[in-house]
């Protein structure tokens, strides 16, 4: 016994500090049993084999196509419409419509889809958007409670019942708990959020998103440090490609784009091609290089080079009627990376943009720091947003890549647009054809064979480009985490450290009523998952949970569902849940600003749901 508590309270503080990846801590607290014999190997990997991680992945797949085939946004836009121009109707439909697609999906990927979406909608509406991005982050969470498969610990908790003897939750046990999270969350977080986030974010503050180009321009310093010179008859540079005049190493400087002026079929007229600058591009007479980097050493490459140097405001080309090409012509937008992203931790160029999407990093936003200059070393980091440039067509393929970043600075009538993607009626009927086999039990099919065989013909049907574009959508991190710390529960089971634990909770508080050793259970759930994760904490929970109930001799269903609810109710920190965290930069929330908005919504949740558990599921 003591061993077993030996590791848990030492992965538990690693879990807490957060300088050690999760599944990493769990791999080598799993490793740790065996090695001291605690678990033995059949036992310490039996969590890889547990139907409820072999569903979690099946999930992540069937959620990625969904997001793919443009299913999930369409739908999301359209309802949003119906908000006009009413906060209060505005508010209530983000909350409702994020939390139906959260009941699906996975939560930090319903934050990235509804993020964009919802900032164009409240700037529209001239509403401060920061009233609604901590709300969408909450949502996700509260939507996870509408279904089975809604989250992990709702998968957890049937799967401890099972385990137990007991029957299994249906498909839509868990809906009434979550209409009524969702319902106090819009009762609580309407007020909250006026009191508290109204005057932080929005207009005021230059939230990232939601702005125009020229507030991007302006915020980055595009119009000091973008450059454009024109290629005349006398320019040494003419027939000289990028690498031959060395403009990096010498300069300091970076070609973004090239404008070329080509005369059409037709005498009479002339178009302007763009193109991104390659180290292989030869320059021709007239041709218009938009440089960025500091102001001496544009002039000294224009000296060298013999280059007429523009003014910013000059157009390339002048049509008959007076119309110049504009200077915003140049497609920019920011991007914000997701706590999952892969380039996180890599430097830009290690991150491939200009090979992969044909764009240009032009500057990182770092909290309150703006990185300009030699980026191509700048190691990136989590929570960073970056200002990226290029054609439109490229920036809009960014937004396909939903798990590694949100694109947060397109255009607002960019941003409003929808592309529905010709398999979405495919990965519709396919989610419905999965949520029938798992609902109606005249179908003899197991939960686990219908999430298996619906991810698997979303690969088959063309609902993905690739299977490797299904492969990145799972989150391999959270999938070992979970697999790798189920046989911890095994171990305390096996050791009496679960026994030990609720016959102390049952002796002190049972003999108060079964209300309130069930109130214990939720508060110390809800206290856990503040500082580790929300599957780790169901996982230790549940089966502690289930013996509690079992000692007083009441049935054990109200007490798993506290546990779920609890563990997935986690407001009060931007690092509890990923959509927290990514909600924040978004946002320009400080900490202080989820202690004041979600502190009393995690505390009123918790109250209500003590209340409201032992009606729907007696004891």
């Amino acid at each position: 016994m003591l061993v077993t508590i030996i590791i848990l309270i030492i992965a538990s503080a690693f879990f807490v500090s957060g300088k050690v990846r999760s599944d990493i801590v769990a791999l080598c607290s799993l490793i740790a049993l065996m090695v001291t014999g605690v678990l033995t190997p059949e036992e310490a990997l039996s969590g890889f084999s547990n139907n409820v991680v072999i569903m979690m992945i099946g999930l992540f797949v069937v959620g990625g196509a969904i997001f793919q085939t443009g299913l999930a946004k369409m739908i999301s836009s359209r309802i949003l419409k119906l908000a006009g121009n009413s906060e209060p109707r505005l508010f209530i439909l983000v909350m409702v419509v994020t939390s139906a697609i959260g009941a699906f999906v996975s939560n930090t990927g319903t934050v990235a889809l509804m993020l964009p979406i919802v900032v164009s909608m409240a700037h529209n509406a001239g509403i401060n958007a920061s009233r609604l991005l901590m709300p969408i982050a909450f949502a996700s969470s509260m939507g996870g409670m509408m279904t089975l498969i809604g989250t992990p610990p709702n998968l957890i908790i049937n799967d401890t019942l099972t385990g137990a003897g007991y029957d299994s939750l249906s498909f839509f046990s868990f809906t009434p708990v979550g209409i009524i999270c969702v319902i106090t969350g819009i009762l609580v977080l309407m007020p909250l959020t006026k009191w508290f986030l109204g005057k932080n974010g929005g207009k005021d503050s230059g939230t990232s998103s939601g702005k125009t180009l020229g507030q991007l321009a302006k915020e980055y310093g595009l119009s000091s440090n973008l450059f454009r010179l024109r290629a005349v008859n006398s320019s040494k540079a003419i027939g000289k490609t990028i690498i031959d005049m060395d403009v990096r190493k010498v300069y300091k400087l970076n070609v973004l784009e090239i404008r070329r002026i080509e005369s059409a079929q037709h005498r009479f007229l002339k178009t302007v091609t763009q193109k991104l600058a390659s180290a292989g591009t030869v320059i021709k007479n007239g041709d218009i290089l938009y440089v960025t980097g500091e102001a001496e050493a544009v002039h000294r490459f224009a000296g060298d080079m013999g280059l007429e140097m523009l003014d910013e405001h000059a157009s390339e080309m002048t049509t008959r009627n007076g119309k110049t090409l504009a200077f915003y012509d140049i497609g920019i937008a920011e991007i914000l990376l997701t706590p999952s992203s892969n380039i996180v931790n890599r430097t830009v160029k290690e991150a491939g943009f200009r090979d992969k999407f044909n764009v240009n990093v032009l500057g990182i936003r770092r909290k309150k720091e703006y990185i300009l200059h030699e980026l191509g070393q700048e190691v990136i980091h989590n929570g960073d947003v970056l200002l990226v440039q290029g054609a439109w067509a490229d920036i809009a393929r960014l937004g396909k890549e939903d798990s590694e970043w949100v694109v947060l600075g397109e255009p607002l009538e960019q941003a409003r647009k929808v592309t529905l993607d010709y398999k979405a009626p495919v990965a519709a009927v396919i989610m419905i054809a999965m949520v029938a086999m798992m609902v109606f039990n005249f179908i003899p099919v197991a939960p686990v064979t219908a999430v298996m065989i619906a991810a698997m013909l979303m690969v088959l049907t063309g609902c993905f480009r690739n299977v490797e574009a299904a492969y990145k959508t799972i989150n391999w991190e959270t999938i070992v985490l979970f697999a790798a710390m189920l046989p911890m529960s095994l171990a305390l089971e096996k050791t009496g450290v679960s026994d030990y634990i609720s016959g102390a909770m049952a002796g002190s508080l049972g003999s108060y009523g079964p209300m309130v050793l069930m109130a214990g259970i939720y508060f110390v759930t809800s206290l856990m998952t503040m500082f580790i994760s929300n599957t780790v904490t169901a996982v230790l929970m549940a089966p502690i949970a289930l013996q509690c109930a079992q000692q007083i001799g009441v049935s054990p269903v109200a007490f798993l569902f506290a546990v779920t609810v609890a563990a997935s109710m986690c407001f009060a920190s931007p690092f509890s849940t990923p959509p927290n965290a990514l909600v924040m930069r978004a946002g320009q929330y400080s900490f202080m600003d989820y202690v004041k908005v979600g502190l009393p919504l995690q505390v009123i949740m918790g109250i209500v749901m003590v209340l409201v558990l032992p009606l729907l599921f007696p004891f």
